[in-house]
């Protein structure tokens, strides 16, 4: 999240291949005038309260609307309750269409539909939804599909009343008769665990209150449990407890308190489901300590202590660990040590480090191994026999796509299961075979309404970035597309926290693409796309790598004529929000219009109060503000800090109230400069979700009027022809 201010002769440089005027037998059509009318100048604006920011070195800033971090204010909600209000009378003239967009994005789901079952230790466990229900149900059936159908926990029960509602972190209890999990009914991931039995349907009197994180792990015996909390202030999961089942007061147990501000905990088990895991991090060094799932009164055993810059993660086979680590390997490596002396002097060399492969993860099986690796941009599955390390590869067949592994739950298998998409090919999970090297396509999320994966073509293409390197992007238009620079295009991106923005399938953009438009994802430094060092070259004090990046790739698919600059939309959420707020203040004439969800913009602010939510774990991400160096830097590229008197594209602002992880206050309080300085009557609109979380709206139709917004929005700004859907 940052942005730097580049000499006007090199925004000229990088913009001029979506500013060149084409040959006029390849000139794109006029673009129709806006169905909107120019940004009044009406708009709400909130009251200027000037606040002073000090720095550790003593500089000062000033916040006119630092107050608006007053959440508990009534003129606060009062003045994003007016920005909602203002939003909707400027996008009236696309109701209508917004409507649209809405039913025919529902009327793709099959909305009662099941997930593809797993077996897990005697049981089938699957997910359904039923028609006209918002959230999903979790069942399971014993010993075969055809038995009877046991519902574990119906999450559209849990939020009957709820404006929102967030079940996760499902665990069963090895003698399968116990189901704990956690719930948020805030939006701030505030999470209270419960304990259901699943003989008898009834909750047990254990009752976890106060800021539960997500995971947790039985011991094998079944009447303790191990969970994570969070501290109640910045909300960093810090402590790990041993709950034992009907216990008294005393039966909660702290195992381990983290100190270090800037790490996390988190809670594993091994697929062997003989070790607990304990690993402590985060972007910057990881380390694990174990403990036997069948001695859980014992003590947890670290296997190395913490450095910076060190990452390791366990699994467990026979008598050892394998271990994932960057220890002389900046793409990883894996190694394995007994799990009688797992010290690092005893690790010795499974897999080799590759300059050219990331080592991104694995899939433990008592016979094979499965590693998930990324080459040129592009993920891989590789397959190894232990018992004579005997090795392939699995073949995908698209120009760009994603394959993860699936759900994988037995240890003694021979089967990897593993999910497949394209931006064309909806996820389409596959059975294989590691043995006799057989596919079995096991099923491919249905999409409604005459949805043909052959209408459309991918390509995956290359941009040259400014400092030389090549930034892969991947695409996806309907077929017959004119590549004369007249389609509109919808670029997104991230690039940040190693993050790879994967080209998976998504089904709403199908509502443009079959308008016309082009969808792409710019793999830019931040992420991992192209191994590690993609990520090392894009955080910190090689941010700027992120911003310069996209801004490229955008001026590629205008040279390339498959936009151009009056036609071109970018969008990113979260920290792909501070790319979109970078972005609009170093290249603003690049875009037609930008699109920023939950954005991260004010970061100078944000970094220099640990107090706020997850501040001090990012300080290995952006910076430390204590850090004169990091200081600066970040301060050339804060969105909020550089925002100028200059013209800005249509921009379109989305966050919740209710967001614990970038506040509404930073876009709040970035739309309220904007709209002091920039020099333009392009709309700026914002809204605020006052019920929904960092992801918007928990259930799945609501989430899609979110998303109806964004895209009436663009097609409002190309004129609102929405007469030529084809079908």
């Amino acid at each position: 999240m940052r942005l730097l201010l580049l000499p006007s002769f090199l925004l000229g440089l990088f913009a001029g291949a979506c500013q060149q005027t084409p040959s006029s037998s390849n000139t794109p059509d006029p673009m129709p005038p806006s169905v909107f009318k120019p940004e009044p100048y009406s708009a709400p604006h909130p009251e200027k309260k000037t606040h002073t920011l000090t720095s550790a070195f003593g500089g000062q800033r000033a916040d006119d609307y630092y107050w608006l971090r007053e959440r508990e204010n009534p003129a606060v909600r009062a003045y994003l309750e007016a920005e909602n209000r203002y939003a909707d009378s400027v996008l009236e003239p696309v109701a209508a269409l917004r409507q649209r967009l809405f039913d025919e994005m529902k009327a793709r789901i099959k909305q009662d539909d099941n997930s593809v079952p797993y077996r897990k230790n005697g049981y089938w466990y699957y997910t359904r939804y039923e028609s006209g229900k918002e959230y999903p149900i979790y069942c399971r059936k014993k010993g075969a599909l055809e038995a009877p159908e046991t519902v574990m926990l119906d999450v559209n029960v849990l939020a009957q009343g709820k404006p929102y509602c967030l079940a996760t972190g499902l665990q069963i209890s090895p003698d399968n008769n116990l189901l704990f999990y956690v719930v948020d009914y805030t939006g701030r991931n505030l999470f209270e665990g419960r304990i259901l039995d699943l003989r008898t349907g009834q909750l047990l009197p254990d009752r976890f209150s106060g800021v539960l994180a997500g995971s947790s792990a039985w011991a094998n015996d079944s009447r303790y449990l191990f969970y994570e909390t969070k501290d109640i202030e910045t909300l960093r999961t810090d402590k790990i407890w041993r709950h034992q089942l009907g216990g008294d007061g005393k039966s909660e147990t702290t195992v381990y308190v983290e100190k270090d501000e800037t790490l996390y905990l988190s809670l594993g088990k091994s697929k062997s489901e003989q070790y607990i895991f304990i690993n402590h991090g985060y972007t910057d060094n990881l380390e694990t300590h174990f403990l036997n799932a069948n001695n859980p009164s014992g003590e947890f055993q670290v296997v190395r202590p913490r450095e910076k810059g060190f990452f390791y993660t366990l699994e467990h086979h026979g008598d050892k660990f394998l271990i994932r680590t960057n220890w002389n390997a900046r793409n990883f490596r894996l190694m394995e040590t007994p799990v009688s002396q797992p010290e690092s002097q005893n690790w010795t060399e499974l897999l080799p480090h590759r300059t050219d492969v990331l080592l991104d993860g694995m899939e433990v099986f008592k016979d094979y191994l499965a590693v998930q690796e990324r080459k040129g941009g592009l993920k891989q599955l590789r397959i190894i026999r232990w018992s004579d390390r005997a090795e392939h590869y699995l073949d995908f067949g698209e120009p760009t796509y994603t394959a993860d592994a699936d759900a994988n739950p037995e240890f003694d298998s021979k089967t990897l299961r593993y999910r497949f998409a394209s931006l064309k090919t909806p996820g389409s999970i596959f059975d294989y075979d590691m043995e006799s090297r057989q596919k079995t396509l096991l099923k491919t999320e249905p999409v409604l309404g005459g949805f043909a994966s052959d209408h459309y073509t991918t390509e995956f293409i290359w941009a040259n970035a400014r400092d030389g390197v090549r930034v892969p992007v991947s695409l996806v238009y309907r077929k017959g597309l004119r590549r004369d620079g007249s389609a509109p295009c919808l670029l997104a991106g991230y690039g940040s926290y190693g993050f790879s923005y994967d080209p998976y399938f998504n089904r709403d953009a199908l509502s443009l693409l079959d308008r016309g438009f082009v969808y792409a994802i710019a793999h830019i430094r931040g992420g991992t796309e192209m191994g590690y060092g993609w990520y090392d070259d894009g955080k910190l004090l090689r941010k700027m790598n992120t911003f310069n990046d996209f801004i490229d790739c955008a001026a590629t698919l205008c040279s390339q004529k498959y936009t151009s600059a009056d036609r071109l939309f970018a969008s990113g959420r979260s920290a792909g929000g501070l790319l979109m707020g970078a972005v609009a203040n170093m290249a603003p004439q690049q875009f037609k219009g930008i699109i920023a969800g939950v954005p991260f913009v004010d970061v100078i602010t944000t970094m220099s109060d640990p107090s706020i939510p997850l501040t001090t774990g990012e300080y290995t991400e952006w910076g430390n503000p204590a850090v004169l160096e990091e200081y600066a830097y970040m301060k050339q590229y804060s969105p909020y800090d550089n925002v100028r008197a200059q013209e800005y594209p249509n921009i379109l602002v989305l966050t919740s109230f209710s967001d614990s992880q970038v506040q509404y206050f930073e876009p709040a309080k970035w739309v309220a400069k904007l709209r002091d300085l920039k020099t333009d009557r392009n709309l700026l609109l914002f809204h605020t979700n006052m019920t929904g979380s960092h992801g918007g709206s928990s259930g799945r139709f609501e989430r899609l009027k979110e998303r109806a917004l964004e895209y009436a929005w663009m097609i409002g700004l190309l004129g609102g022809d929405d007469t030529e859907v084809k079908q």
